[in-house]
């Protein structure tokens, strides 16, 4: 099976260096969407908070190599898929940040944990759990 995903949109940011992830980053940026996909941004509101995905397009090839990595903050090795490291099979980001403002197809936010130029593939509502309802409920 063959999957292609075109970006949306890029993230830019005038920061030279982001944290390594976006519960730690007070990082201003935008997210500057393709004029194409504009409206779909109607219902974005500042204070909201949004999920983006993201390619990690400077990250290497993975390999075999990298099933298990050592993160910066752990005394120990762990398992690809239980990090947050960018070097990833699939290598496809996911943040949750803080919208500042909405003006026309840029979304200008903060909590930015992506370098200026990341390809933007997605972006959803947060949803807090308090307000998500099963198909039960």
């Amino acid at each position: 099976m063959r999957m292609e995903m075109k970006p949306i949109g890029f993230a830019r940011t005038d920061a030279e260096t982001v944290p390594r992830h976006w519960t730690v980053s007070d990082v201003k940026g935008m997210l500057v969407i393709d004029e194409s996909y504009m409206e779909g941004l109607k219902d974005i509101h500042p204070g909201q908070r949004i999920v983006v995905i993201f390619h990690f397009h400077k990250s290497p090839k993975f390999t075999p190599h990298f099933l298990v990595q050592k993160p910066p903050h752990r005394n120990r090795k762990a398992g690809v898929f239980s990090t947050c490291s960018p070097i990833r099979p699939n290598p496809i980001g996911m943040s949750v940040l803080q919208v500042v403002s909405v003006q026309k197809n840029t979304v200008y936010v903060k909590g930015l944990d992506m370098l200026n130029g990341t390809p933007i593939l997605d972006i959803k509502p947060h949803m807090d759990v308090a307000r998500c309802q099963s198909v039960d409920g």
